[in-house]
């Protein structure tokens, strides 16, 4: 049996992302990635099989070994290559998604669907997630809905707004589920406090609706350089994930494929996480579209298996 070496990844955007899907949704020409099943926000494993290949051959060079037995070599003329790569790497899937809120700057927002995910990836993955999945309480009143916030909230409101939408507040004990998401939020000073004042469940419902209607819309427009005026035809409408996401990709590496190579799977694996810790290394990575405007900056951070 070939043995495995495991890692979570978290990506905590700096900067708004666009992984685009390639096709409109009506009022939306640009729409992000999102799940099939539940419209969660997302960015495909091929997309991100491709930016962490090009942060690769930054640091290691285009032709360097370590990009090749990772990723595969470029496909030849005849549509094939000489072997696979040892790499097999996940959907980035949301954890985190920050919401606009009345009650303090946003809040991140989350669902026990969305933790328990978690749990069963980061159990997958051979990586611990110590933490127990609160019930969301019964709303007393139809019209009423129900977020818990952590008990450490300094004079918690026992109203929250989040978007359009009013909750009535509960604390919770939410210390070891902050604890588990911090470990994922590369570059945040104060992660715990600021989480123990920020984090915010919902029940899975309102997640999936928040999460499909409050992400940002922008418009944008081509301004003819000599009349400097909107061409005509040239207005549309791009969404985005917004920067505060948290998301994670999960990372499993094999031996190498190559004939006669014997680099371990551990050491596909560092060779893949020292692109991001490794002296003169970045600890960034650009994913998704336009990033001559600065958009699809992460902050990256490793979590292995024991």
């Amino acid at each position: 049996m070939t043995t495995q070496a495991n890692c979570i990844m978290g990506l905590y955007a700096q900067t708004s992302i666009h992984a685009g899907t390639g096709q409109n949704t009506g009022a939306i020409d640009l729409p992000i990635q999102r799940e099939g099943h539940n419209g969660y926000p997302c960015i495909y494993g091929s997309a991100m099989k491709g930016a962490l290949r090009s942060h690769a051959e930054t640091q290691y060079g285009k032709d360097a070994d370590e990009v090749k037995l990772s990723f595969g070599p470029e496909m030849s003329a005849q549509g094939g290559s000489e072997h696979a790569g040892a790499l097999m790497i996940s959907d980035a899937r949301i954890l985190l998604l920050p919401i606009r809120s009345l009650t303090s700057q946003f809040k991140w927002v989350t669902c026990p669907a969305v933790l328990s995910r978690y749990k069963q990836d980061a159990k997958r993955f051979g990586i611990e997630a110590d933490f127990d999945i609160p019930d969301m309480p019964k709303a007393s009143d139809q019209d009423e809905a129900i977020a818990l916030i952590s008990d450490k909230v300094v004079n918690p409101e026992s109203s929250l707004f989040l978007e359009e939408y009013r909750f009535t507040a509960q604390t919770h004990d939410l210390d070891k589920i902050i604890n588990t998401l911090s470990q994922l939020m590369a570059t945040q000073s104060n992660t715990e406090q600021n989480l123990q004042q920020q984090l915010t469940l919902i029940s899975d419902d309102m997640f999936s609706h928040i999460s499909t209607h409050a992400t940002p819309v922008n418009a944008h427009i081509a301004i003819d350089s000599a009349t400097k005026i909107v061409k005509p035809g040239a207005l549309w409408y791009e969404e985005t994930l917004p920067p505060e996401t948290l998301l994670y990709v999960g990372i499993s590496a094999n031996a190498s494929r190559k004939e006669d190579d014997n680099t371990t799977a551990e050491n596909i694996l560092s060779n893949l996480s020292n692109i991001f810790v490794a002296e003169g290394a970045s600890p960034f990575l650009q994913v998704g579209g336009n990033e001559t405007v600065g958009m699809g900056w992460c902050a990256v951070k490793t979590i292995k298996a024991d």
